[in-house]
């Protein structure tokens, strides 16, 4: 090797950079195994136990996690060991989740799950309002559950968002431009607020509570009112210049016919946005409103009309995600979707869209029951368990 090889090499990161991650592993560890014994976690992470003491006895501090009550001993017998678990009983963070008809704001405890939710109708949809109902909607549940402490707030909203700056840069269907969320909800509230695109934060959920849990790369493909995606490899979400990446609204639809705001015809979000399956089962006499629950509701009451706008919806979002699968080869697709969340013969007509060969990969949501909630709640458990030290529940 010449002599000037070891130039070229990277130089190791900063001892911070370093700290963080390993800080980071530590309290990961803890989720995944907790209770988990101190020696487990060093022999998991490949940090000495002196290391990972030091780290469990400031994540005791800082009351993010505890000792378990009942001591053990490895395959019953030597000298007893006091595992570490998370303590989910002091803290929370805020989850804020802006649809287009609704705001959903949530409290969810350090392992993901809902404490408490509320779903807040937008009468108007100025952006203005829609943050400063959300800061009181949060505001009420946290007085509603007054033995929780809140670490921080976490938005997510479809769109373009640009998650440095706490931006919605562009949302088209709430008509919103670039919003600075992060400073508006962090002046309300007094709380660290994080903002990113629900499909990032979503991936990110199945990443640390989900399916995806362990998985070397995951595409996560979202269908409401908005159609976005996002790709993670190893334990980084792609988010590309400005968080564009996943931006998926237009790509074409071979045979489409629903006109898109953007003028042309057939574009992706267009067809299979829940506002066109709603429009679409309006005009089969199905439905009155907007609401796509209400589609799946005839189907499972048996009306054929109903079942095959679904189950054709399902399949094209098959399609949409092999096109997704033949470009990033993921380990594993998780598929965001009413339909498929819940009906077999969706996710069976969604499989079959992506082909037999990668069907087994695709998957629907961890979260069916609190999607939303949850896509909030991951933008801020996501910056927690990325760098657990920086968490200061004594200021909050």
């Amino acid at each position: 090797m010449p002599r000037t090889a070891a130039t070229t090499l990277p130089s190791p990161p900063p001892r911070s950079d370093r700290r963080r991650t390993s800080a980071s592993v530590v309290l990961r560890s803890v989720l995944e195994h907790g209770p988990v014994a101190r020696s487990t976690i060093a022999r998991l992470t490949g940090l000495s136990p002196a290391s990972v003491t030091d780290y469990c006895a400031r994540f005791a501090e800082l009351g993010l996690i505890r000792e378990s009550d009942v001591p053990r001993r490895s395959n019953g017998v030597g000298r007893p060991h006091v595992p570490v678990d998370l303590d989910d009983s002091r803290f929370v963070v805020v989850g804020v989740h802006v649809a287009v008809p609704y705001t959903t704001v949530a409290l969810l405890d350090l392992r993901g799950r809902v404490v408490a939710r509320r779903e807040l109708k937008h009468e108007r949809t100025e952006p203005g309002w829609v943050l400063a109902r959300a800061a009181e909607g949060l505001g009420a549940l946290l007085a509603g559950n007054p033995r929780c402490r809140a670490l921080g707030v976490g938005v997510a909203v479809g769109g373009w968002v640009d998650r440095e700056s706490g931006t919605v840069v562009e949302h088209p269907l709430l008509g919103w431009r670039d919003v600075a969320v992060r400073e508006v909800l962090g002046e309300r509230t007094g709380l660290p607020v994080h903002v990113d695109g629900h499909a990032r934060a979503l991936v990110n959920g199945e990443r640390l509570f989900g399916l995806a849990r362990g998985s070397g790369s995951v595409l996560h493909l979202f269908v409401g009112n908005v159609v976005d995606a996002a790709f993670a490899t190893g334990d980084e979400v792609h988010h590309g210049p400005r968080s564009q990446a996943g931006a998926i609204a237009h790509l074409p639809v071979p045979g489409g016919t629903e006109p898109c705001d953007c003028g042309r015809i057939g574009c992706l979000q267009a067809e299979l946005s829940e506002r066109t399956l709603c429009s679409r089962a309006r005009e089969a006499g199905l439905v009155t409103g907007v609401n796509p629950m209400h589609v799946v509701a005839a189907a499972d009451a048996g009306h054929p009309e109903a079942v095959r706008l679904l189950v054709e919806r399902a399949g094209a979002i098959g399609r949409a995600a092999r096109l997704l699968l033949d470009v990033l080869n993921p380990e594993m697709v998780v598929v965001t979707e009413i339909g498929i969340i819940h009906r077999q013969d969706c996710l069976n007509a969604l499989r079959e869209g992506v082909g037999a060969e990668r069907a087994a990969s695709v998957v629907p949501t961890s979260f069916p029951d609190s999607v939303l909630a949850m896509a909030g709640g991951s933008v801020a458990l996501d910056v927690l368990y990325r760098d657990p030290l920086a968490a200061s529940p004594e200021r909050n």
